[in-house]
Protein backbone atom coordinates (compact mmCIF):
# COMPACT_ATOMS: atom_id res chain seq x y z
CA UNK A 1 0.00 0.00 0.00
CA UNK A 2 1.54 3.17 -0.67
CA UNK A 3 0.93 6.02 1.32
CA UNK A 4 0.84 9.59 0.23
CA UNK A 5 1.26 12.78 2.35
CA UNK A 6 -1.40 15.10 1.85
CA UNK A 7 -0.94 18.75 2.80
CA UNK A 8 -4.02 21.00 3.90
CA UNK A 9 -3.75 24.69 3.53
CA UNK A 10 -4.91 26.76 5.88
CA UNK A 11 -6.21 30.23 4.79
CA UNK A 12 -5.12 32.86 7.69
CA UNK A 13 -7.83 35.27 7.08
CA UNK A 14 -10.70 32.20 7.25
CA UNK A 15 -12.59 33.40 10.55
CA UNK A 16 -12.88 30.20 12.10
CA UNK A 17 -8.91 29.98 12.14
CA UNK A 18 -8.78 33.52 14.21
CA UNK A 19 -12.01 32.73 16.74
CA UNK A 20 -9.54 29.47 18.18
CA UNK A 21 -8.40 30.99 21.20
CA UNK A 22 -4.71 30.53 22.31
CA UNK A 23 -4.13 28.48 25.10
CA UNK A 24 -2.93 31.08 27.72
CA UNK A 25 -2.39 31.36 31.89
CA UNK A 26 -5.80 32.11 33.46
CA UNK A 27 -3.82 34.58 35.85
CA UNK A 28 -1.89 36.76 33.54
CA UNK A 29 -3.14 35.54 30.16
CA UNK A 30 0.69 34.74 28.69
CA UNK A 31 0.36 32.74 25.69
CA UNK A 32 1.57 29.13 26.58
CA UNK A 33 4.18 29.22 23.59
CA UNK A 34 5.65 32.15 26.05
CA UNK A 35 5.90 30.94 29.28
CA UNK A 36 9.51 30.84 30.09
CA UNK A 37 9.34 27.42 32.37
CA UNK A 38 6.65 24.22 32.43
CA UNK A 39 3.94 25.60 34.29
CA UNK A 40 2.35 25.46 37.62
CA UNK A 41 -0.97 23.36 38.12
CA UNK A 42 -3.59 24.01 41.11
CA UNK A 43 -6.42 24.11 41.30
CA UNK A 44 -7.41 22.47 37.72
CA UNK A 45 -6.10 25.17 36.12
CA UNK A 46 -2.38 25.26 34.54
CA UNK A 47 -1.00 28.72 34.90
CA UNK A 48 2.58 29.88 33.94
CA UNK A 49 4.17 30.06 37.22
CA UNK A 50 3.12 29.72 40.91
CA UNK A 51 2.79 33.32 41.50
CA UNK A 52 0.04 33.61 39.06
CA UNK A 53 -1.59 29.96 40.57
CA UNK A 54 -1.14 32.27 44.00
CA UNK A 55 -2.13 35.26 43.01
CA UNK A 56 0.48 37.22 44.46
CA UNK A 57 2.55 38.59 41.05
CA UNK A 58 3.76 36.73 37.63
CA UNK A 59 7.31 35.47 37.98
CA UNK A 60 7.50 35.33 34.14
CA UNK A 61 8.41 39.01 34.19
CA UNK A 62 11.64 38.79 35.84
CA UNK A 63 13.11 36.19 33.18
CA UNK A 64 12.93 39.02 29.98
CA UNK A 65 12.81 37.32 27.32
CA UNK A 66 9.67 35.09 26.24
CA UNK A 67 9.82 31.33 25.32
CA UNK A 68 10.68 28.35 27.35
CA UNK A 69 14.50 28.71 28.67
CA UNK A 70 16.62 26.48 31.06
CA UNK A 71 17.18 30.24 33.08
CA UNK A 72 13.23 30.66 32.71
CA UNK A 73 12.71 26.97 34.16
CA UNK A 74 14.75 28.10 37.06
CA UNK A 75 13.28 31.55 37.92
CA UNK A 76 9.78 30.13 37.59
CA UNK A 77 10.61 26.97 39.41
CA UNK A 78 8.18 26.23 42.16
CA UNK A 79 8.26 25.86 46.03
CA UNK A 80 6.23 23.37 47.76
CA UNK A 81 2.86 24.57 49.50
CA UNK A 82 1.83 23.51 52.52
CA UNK A 83 -0.56 20.43 52.14
CA UNK A 84 0.79 20.12 48.28
CA UNK A 85 3.55 18.58 46.54
CA UNK A 86 5.16 20.85 43.64
CA UNK A 87 3.26 20.00 41.37
CA UNK A 88 0.09 21.68 43.06
CA UNK A 89 -1.29 18.32 43.96
CA UNK A 90 -2.21 17.47 47.15
CA UNK A 91 0.35 15.83 49.29
CA UNK A 92 -0.03 12.18 50.50
CA UNK A 93 -1.40 11.55 53.51
CA UNK A 94 -1.72 8.24 56.37
CA UNK A 95 0.39 5.45 54.97
CA UNK A 96 1.53 7.24 52.01
CA UNK A 97 2.98 9.76 53.15
CA UNK A 98 6.54 8.31 53.46
CA UNK A 99 7.15 8.17 57.61
CA UNK A 100 6.69 5.47 59.18
CA UNK A 101 4.93 4.36 62.22
CA UNK A 102 6.13 5.18 65.78
CA UNK A 103 6.18 1.39 66.45
CA UNK A 104 8.89 -0.67 65.30
CA UNK A 105 8.46 -3.80 63.59
CA UNK A 106 8.74 -6.28 66.01
CA UNK A 107 6.59 -4.39 68.05
CA UNK A 108 4.03 -3.92 65.34
CA UNK A 109 4.19 -7.43 64.41
CA UNK A 110 3.17 -8.10 67.78
CA UNK A 111 0.73 -6.10 67.58
CA UNK A 112 -1.28 -7.76 64.77
CA UNK A 113 -3.75 -10.46 65.48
Amino acid sequence: MDTKLMLIEIDECDSLVKSIPLPACPGCGMVKNHWPGEGYTHDGETYCCQGCAEGTNCMCLAVGKPGFSRRGQRLTRAEPRPGEQRSGAPAPQGELNGERDSLGTEEALDQGG
